[in-house]
């Protein structure tokens, strides 16, 4: 006779107060800022620690940067009298010690985790209920749990898009390619063309519309446009991809109008990321996603289900590290720090954009200004050659413009392309998010000789 065996019950869950699940800039901030409160923390992070800002972002593409930077001012130190041959460029060399400086930062996160005690799982979570994960075969729960999973990088729905790579490849690139297509028109397209170029690749943009970075102020976008031109790169406009197929001198790439462009090497897709939410079974726990993945949240960083929140890319929101960093310490600034109405305000973050040159940018576009305010806002603009470029035979040309509405001229736009854009922001932005009118600008005393001084002295 057939006896009935009963169901498996489910381990006993390791309780924790607070659980952030993924070990990237948002996830590591909010665990720690929870953790010195005095809860009791895991964070749950399958392989590196550090997400994609350390591993295959931000970090290591600004040593990729400054390397293209370092090539660029050893063209321009013959102007200033130095005699300088470069023999060429090692990208093993330069890749090897990057990659060295990244598993130092993941060691530097892992050790931090464990001073401030916080646990982490090594693994990938899955939701079975509203407070309870399975984490490579251990269940844990808390009241209180967070999704920070940011996001990875897409490839069109087109015949051949797997031949191609995405920025996660460009940082597994053992060797520098010859000849490279770059798909794409935002901040990693136009930052790892820059990089590419900088190190000796011949480089082909392909940019779907009339313009690299749209969502951006159009002086910037035209701007970069006219300098990476002179960087020697191609720009195709209106370029729509719709296939990418091998042949015998490379990749071939066709375009919807019937445009073929041939003999790549490397085919880089940079066409937007997703958000890396699939996998967390978020349907056991009842969190409403919109079609795209994105994890619907409010202003408190709260999903439609009590005690879960998501931060960072995974919640469609601005996607930068310093936002991620800021949500996530916020949100456990009010769960577990006394201070309920605490809260990321989204509006007024400043960017960088590590390009050649690099682009600062805070607040409205001057075409965002307009719709909003209309005919109360006027602008302040400024092109010129900066002093650096003096005695160079290659000249660059940094263009700014100030964003004023009303008859106090509040500044609700700074705009900047030029040397060290990247560094002056930093500064703008404060006064910008403190409510800067263009007097107090014009009452600041300027550095002179600076590019920045142009932003305090524009009439």
């Amino acid at each position: 006779m057939a006896t009935a065996t009963s169901r498996p019950k489910r381990p006993m869950p390791i309780h924790y107060d607070y659980i952030a699940i993924g070990g990237g800039s948002g996830g590591l901030a909010t665990a720690q800022r929870a953790a010195e409160y005095g809860a009791r923390v895991a964070v749950i992070q399958p392989g590196r620690l550090g997400g994609t800002c350390v591993n295959v972002g931000c970090v290591p593409k600004k040593i990729m940067w400054t390397a293209a930077m370092l090539a660029h001012a050893a063209e321009d130190a013959h102007g200033y009298g130095f005699d300088l041959t470069v023999h060429g460029h090692d990208w093993a060399r330069l890749k090897a010690a990057r990659d060295a400086y990244v598993a130092r930062l993941n060691g530097i996160y892992a050790a931090n985790l464990e001073k401030k005690k916080i646990d982490w799982l090594d693994g990938s979570a899955r939701f079975l209920d509203a407070h309870t994960l399975t984490v490579g075969g251990e269940v844990v729960s808390a009241p209180h749990i967070t999704i920070a999973t940011g996001g990875a990088p897409q490839l069109p729905d087109i015949p051949g898009a797997a031949l191609g790579i995405t920025s996660d490849g460009f940082f597994a690139l053992a060797e520098k390619p010859r000849n490279v297509a770059i798909i794409g028109s935002g901040y990693v397209a136009v930052e790892l063309a820059g990089a590419f170029a900088g190190l000796g690749s011949k480089v082909t943009s392909f940019v779907r519309q009339d313009r690299v970075l749209r969502s951006f102020d159009a002086m910037l976008a035209l701007a970069l446009m006219r300098e990476m031109r002179a960087d020697g790169i191609t720009l195709e406009t209106h370029a729509v991809p719709a296939r990418l197929r091998a042949a015998e001198s490379g990749s071939e790439l066709e375009l919807t109008d019937g445009r073929v462009f041939g003999g790549f090497d490397c085919v880089l897709w940079a066409i937007g990321r997703q958000p890396a939410s699939s996998s967390l079974d978020l349907a056991r726990a009842g969190v409403a996603l919109y079609d795209d993945g994105v994890v619907i949240t409010d202003k408190f960083q709260s999903t439609n289900v009590g005690g879960i929140y998501a931060i960072g890319d995974v919640t469609g929101r601005d996607a930068l590290t310093p936002v991620a960093i800021a949500a996530g310490r916020r949100l456990a600034d009010r769960l577990f720090g006394g201070q309920p109405e605490r809260f990321l305000d989204y509006k007024l973050t400043p960017t960088v954009i590590f390009s050649h040159p690099p682009i600062g940018t805070v607040g409205l576009t001057e075409a965002a200004a307009r719709d909003l305010y209309g005919d109360a806002v006027k602008t302040y603009t400024s092109g010129f050659v900066p002093m650096y470029y003096a005695l160079t035979e290659h000249k660059r040309r940094a263009e700014m413009k100030l964003v004023c509405v009303g008859e106090e001229e509040r500044i609700v736009g700074l705009h900047v392309i030029g040397p060290g854009a990247d560094e002056m922001l930093q500064g703008f932005a404060v006064a910008v998010k403190m409510g800067a009118r263009k007097r107090d600008f014009d009452d600041t005393i300027a550095i002179h000789p600076t590019v920045a001084e142009e932003l305090v002295t524009m009439r």
